[in-house]
């Protein structure tokens, strides 16, 4: 039996935004679980309850304790915690 992923990315299909973390999580091999949420902004309350916010992507480490949005925000603490040194 095999564990979840401490990281659980809550995104939309196709949205450019979540598929730059997308991105980032595939480049430093990151296992991570997407979860798809309403399309709806107004319907997206799981999202609201996890980081305050409605919008999209929004992360949850487990490893770490953070939960975080925006893509900017995001792609920026993966590269820190996960990127390691080049």
């Amino acid at each position: 039996m095999s564990e979840e992923p401490a990281i659980t990315l809550y995104r939309l299909q196709a949205c450019p935004f979540c598929e730059r973390v997308v991105r980032i999580l595939d480049e430093y091999d990151i296992d991570y679980r997407s979860r798809f949420v309403e399309p709806m902004h107004s319907d997206r309350n799981v999202v609201k309850r996890l980081s305050g916010k409605r919008s999209v992507p929004a992360l949850v480490d487990g490893n770490t304790g953070v939960t975080m949005s925006e893509s900017g925000n995001i792609v920026e603490y993966l590269e820190k915690t996960y990127g390691g040194e080049a």
